[in-house]
């Protein structure tokens, strides 16, 4: 339904959710010693890179989205 393009980036889109999911729960386990209601350093940038590559692939999928919406209003 969505061509190979966007369904692999949604397969992807999903796994960073996942790792996410993942990731926060040992955040629970693992907080920072200076502020024990923040996770520890290490995980609160994973969780960032993860949540920014989540934005980039929407981003692209939603130009792809465009991009065929184009195509199909302006045939040649």
């Amino acid at each position: 339904m969505m061509r190979v393009e966007r369904g692999r980036l949604a397969v992807a889109l999903d796994q960073l959710t996942d790792a996410l999911i993942l990731v926060g729960q040992h955040g629970v386990y693992c907080v920072s010693n200076r502020n024990p209601r923040k996770p520890a350093l290490d995980l609160e940038t994973t969780i960032q890179d993860i949540e920014g590559a989540k934005t980039f692939i929407q981003s692209a999928m939603e130009e792809i989205r465009r991009s065929r919406e184009q195509e199909i209003a302006q045939p040649e």
